[in-house]
């Protein structure tokens, strides 16, 4: 299994944190492209910033490989986030709470969490990502519980695609209780009247 690489806050998380943000950045990216959106989360609240396991050769990195198709392996997918439980089981106390935020792939990531350990995991935060077409196992105790989720999105997203789109507001739709967001205009990217929104649904959502 891999051993992440991460970048973390400057009040670093540790045995004490009752909850951590996660912060897993997209396709081709790195650890050090997301904590900019730190500041758009409740104060105090630690995060680290991981990278994915899969070395992309140009200083960029993949949590799995995608085809041109879009079409992506489970077992890649599942490797991938065993790693980043491993990562957690590491670094983290036993009943800290996860605080996943990702842009694209790994915003898929984020959901993955939710989907693996929904136990560990509050508040997670989807930025123009997406899920795959396997179910996952704690599929079945999300559509009872029907967490919180935030997804957002741009409506001229040009990568993901329209499939993927329909596929997670139907699983959105079946297994949580979704905050959508479709920003006008918006490509495959983040804007501020995003993380505005992302930083209202974490203070309504996350334990004081």
């Amino acid at each position: 299994m891999a051993h992440l690489r991460s970048v973390l806050s400057p009040v670093l998380p540790d045995a004490s944190s009752p909850a951590v943000a996660l912060l897993l950045h997209g396709f081709g990216s790195h650890e050090r492209d997301l904590p900019g959106l730190a500041r758009w989360l409740p104060s105090g609240l630690p995060w680290a910033s991981l990278r994915a396991p899969l070395d992309m050769g140009y200083g960029g990195a993949a949590w799995f490989p995608l085809s041109p198709d879009g079409g992506m392996e489970q077992a890649a997918i599942e490797e991938a986030t065993d790693a980043v439980w491993a990562w957690v089981d590491a670094h983290l106390a036993d009943d800290a709470r996860i605080v996943p935020m990702g842009f694209s792939q790994g915003g898929l990531m984020a959901l993955q969490l939710l989907r693996t350990r929904p136990e560990r995991v509050v508040a997670p935060v989807v930025l123009a990502g997406f899920v795959p077409v396997d179910p996952q196992p704690a599929d079945t105790l999300l559509a009872e519980a029907r967490p919180a989720v935030f997804w957002g999105r741009g409506d001229a997203d040009p990568v993901v695609w329209p499939d993927a789109v329909a596929r997670t507001r139907a699983f959105l739709a079946d297994h949580a209780t979704a905050e959508t967001h479709v920003y006008p205009g918006l490509g495959h990217s983040i804007c501020e009247e995003e993380m505005d929104d992302v930083r209202s649904f974490l203070a309504s959502h996350l334990p004081v």
